[in-house]
């Protein structure tokens, strides 16, 4: 699909996701808000609690470190315990110090105060932000995020990063929302595959994808044509509805 829309990638840490024990799902969340407001999601990366990985895949991904996309999501990683290394490796992949930050301190410790919270070591390393870095809001439980260069750096719980991602939106440069329309036909796939590739070859500046399900003891297939202009979506529509009748 040709697109001169702004493009993303996402980034998602964690020993837990590649083992199995944790079902990633901020991933899925994330791709459907881009997809709304014209982000073109290029690429999800999943990573291990690896340093060397976390910081090859930013430095790989975020455009202003010579990467291939303008912006960056990362998941997972933020937390208080010793595996939680994704702050580190952000600095190290910007090339930058890392410190309590003041103002992430204030917010965590006033969080913790009102909830009789005893204020730790552990905790405050929810505090440690890389150096010029901006705080990330986090409405659900305070400890923030943050954003450096063209990379957003939000927690792994999935309702923090949904908050977080809330909380991002209104900077983010949007384009143009993409326009999909779907015709199910009941034929398997290798038998739309000839009408399915002329009608590709024709609307090339569109995307085209076949998806084959069963129902019952029949096989049939769901075509799917995205874009980003509603009339060429609605032209290659009518062609594939011509071909199958």
């Amino acid at each position: 699909m040709q697109s001169d829309n702004p493009t993303a990638a996402i980034l998602v840490i964690g020993d837990e996701i590649l083992s199995g024990r944790t079902r990633e799902g901020n991933a899925h969340y994330l791709s459907q808000v881009l997809n709304s407001i014209g982000i073109d999601l290029r690429e999800v990366r999943i990573v291990a609690d690896d340093e060397d990985q976390i910081v090859g895949a930013i430095r790989a991904l975020d455009k202003s470190l010579g990467g291939s996309c303008d912006m960056l999501f990362t998941s997972g990683g933020i937390g208080p315990t010793h595996d939680d290394i994704t702050a580190d490796a952000v600095a190290r992949a910007f090339d930058t110090g890392i410190s309590h930050n003041d103002e992430a301190r204030r917010i965590l410790t006033a969080n913790w105060e009102s909830r009789g919270v005893e204020i730790t070591e552990a905790r405050l390393r929810m505090a440690r932000i890389p150096h010029g870095a901006r705080l990330i809001e986090n409405k659900v439980s305070a400890a923030p995020g943050f954003h450096i260069g063209n990379t957003f750096v939000m927690a792994g719980v999935p309702n923090v990063f949904t908050a977080m991602v809330e909380a991002v939106l209104p900077e983010l440069t949007k384009g143009r929302p993409s326009i999909s329309e779907a015709l199910e036909v009941m034929r398997p796939e290798s038998e739309v595959a000839g009408p399915l590739r002329a009608v590709a070859e024709e609307f090339s500046d569109l995307s085209l994808g076949s998806y084959p399900f069963k129902r019952g003891e029949s096989y049939g297939t769901n075509l799917v044509i995205r874009g980003l202009d509603g009339a060429r979506v609605a032209a290659a529509m009518t062609a594939l509805r011509n071909h199958f009748g």
